[in-house]
């Protein structure tokens, strides 16, 4: 890994490790007070994790002078989607499967999420073109 993408890769993993803080402080929110569904409440902290994270990532991690905002916003929710996907998928192997805590299992399935999140953002969201 080149010493630029080393650097790119911790400020995209403390950039993560904030949403981290608002995914799981909004996940446990939704579904420990408010009794929403354990998926749904999944859901919904990452998808708020998602949106702080593509403006972190486009200010500091990558620098993005793309004027096609919306665009890139796209590109980076899709990524973020996909990782849902993941994530939910490893959250459900983890919890159901092998009968692992939820949290435990959530934090596994983020730490998968990264770096497939990562390898996109810098491949295609933030790609210099």
């Amino acid at each position: 890994m080149q010493m630029s993408y080393f650097f790119k890769f911790l400020k995209f993993g403390l950039v993560g490790l904030s949403g981290m803080l608002i995914d799981f402080g909004l996940t446990w929110l939704l579904k420990e007070k408010l009794k929403i569904n354990k998926y749904l409440a999944n859901s919904c902290g990452f998808v708020a994790a998602a949106s702080s994270n593509y403006y972190w990532n486009r200010v500091w991690t990558f620098s993005s002078h793309n004027e096609a905002v919306g665009q890139e916003f796209t590109s980076f929710i899709l990524v973020a989607l996909i990782g849902l996907l993941i994530n939910n998928l490893v959250l459900y192997l983890l919890t159901k499967k092998l009968k692992m805590n939820f949290y435990l299992s959530k934090l596994l399935a983020i730490m998968v999420v990264t770096l497939w999140n990562f390898t996109m953002n810098l491949l295609v969201t933030f790609s210099v073109k």
